[in-house]
């Protein structure tokens, strides 16, 4: 008969979490996962697989939390723009903690299948509320109508990786911040 779990799955997956966006997945040992996690090897292949399983299942949770956040962050406001500008705070705020979703497009491009999906649909689950909320801006005067709605969500998704690679870089507050402004005035 086997031993029922003696850990809480979601808070070893959250530790498991942290350990990846702070080494990546290259840079991770399952030694380093399993004293983070505080479970045993053997409990960690039993539950989450191989090592490539459970940074799968990191990045998944990752993603959607990151995404829940930035889509409550952006609905957060009355007004669209404040609402957009709202994200761009907080995505400067936070820059200085290692992003999972960057740093995994950073390691492995899209050579993984399985990964990239994820990737995708982290972006379509953020793209529809963005877009709702561009229109809004655009058709309140907040923002130029001359810019597709699909084309600054791309632009401000590229703008927040940029953001995070220089707070990784060493960037200073005032340049992080400046950023985030330069990107929210070439919507105007």
């Amino acid at each position: 008969m086997a031993r029922p779990r003696e850990f809480d799955t979601a808070q070893a997956l959250d530790a498991a979490v942290q350990v990846f966006r702070e080494h990546g997945f290259e840079g991770t040992s399952a030694a380093m996962l399993t004293k983070r996690m505080r479970i045993g090897r053997q409990s960690l292949y039993d539950t989450f697989g191989d090592k490539w399983k459970l940074y799968l299942s990191a990045v998944s949770r990752y993603s959607a939390l990151e995404t829940s956040a930035h889509i409550s962050t952006l609905n957060s406001k009355e007004n669209a723009f404040e609402g957009i500008r709202a994200v761009v705070e907080r995505v400067v705020a936070e820059a200085r903690m290692p992003c999972l979703g960057v740093n995994s497009i950073c390691e492995f491009g899209v050579r993984q299948a399985e990964l990239s999906a994820q990737h995708a649909v982290a972006a379509e689950r953020l793209r529809v509320p963005f877009v709702k909320r561009i229109r809004e801006a655009q058709l309140a005067g907040d923002l130029t109508s001359e810019l597709e709605p699909d084309a600054v969500v791309d632009f401000l998704v590229t703008t927040f990786s940029g953001i995070r690679i220089a707070a990784r870089g060493g960037a200073d507050d005032g340049k992080l911040r400046a950023l985030g402004e330069i990107a929210l005035r070439a919507l105007r």
